[in-house]
């Protein structure tokens, strides 16, 4: 199932505060951060959400947010990776989950994708993750969005 988030009523809800005092810093990536970015991923995801995240550092700016603290990334999330206008993946250590970082990183990624001018953002796939996005933000699901409906049928392993 995918969902629609309409960019122009953006409401998601996240403590900012809780992030600083934990000491965690949401900024978008620099191409230096590449290969520290595509190790996380692989590391605590899959080398296919390495790949999707990998596509957002041919984008110009950048279109990756990372979560750092004291240097070490906790959360990456992308958007424009897989398709226009698609917001995805996204990633939290484990251990650092449910502490604000995933709200976070989704917030100022869909805010990056409105200053690029999109008023709509898709967020695809998310079947186990709709629970993140019910809590999250403001959104409609797409009917009809089974993946073998949308653009990952286009995936090998589909």
């Amino acid at each position: 199932m995918d969902l629609l988030v309409n960019l122009y009523d953006l409401q998601c809800r996240y403590e900012p505060e809780k992030l600083k005092e934990h000491g965690i810093v949401i900024k978008r990536a620099l191409s230096p951060d590449k290969s520290a970015v595509l190790d996380f991923m692989k590391k605590y995801y899959t080398q296919g959400w390495a790949d999707e995240t990998e596509h957002a550092f041919a984008n110009s700016p950048v279109t990756c947010y990372i979560a750092v603290k004291e240097k070490e990334i906790v959360g990456v999330a992308a958007y424009d990776a897989t398709a226009k206008g698609y917001f995805g993946p996204i990633a939290v250590k484990p251990g650092v989950k449910g502490g604000g970082v995933g709200p976070a990183l989704l917030h100022d990624s869909l805010l990056g994708m409105k200053d690029a001018g999109y008023g709509y953002a898709v967020i695809g796939w998310v079947d186990d993750a709709v629970g993140f996005y019910n809590k999250c933000i403001k959104h409609t699901k797409i009917p009809d969005s089974e993946p073998e409906n949308t653009i990952y049928r286009n995936l090998s392993s589909m």
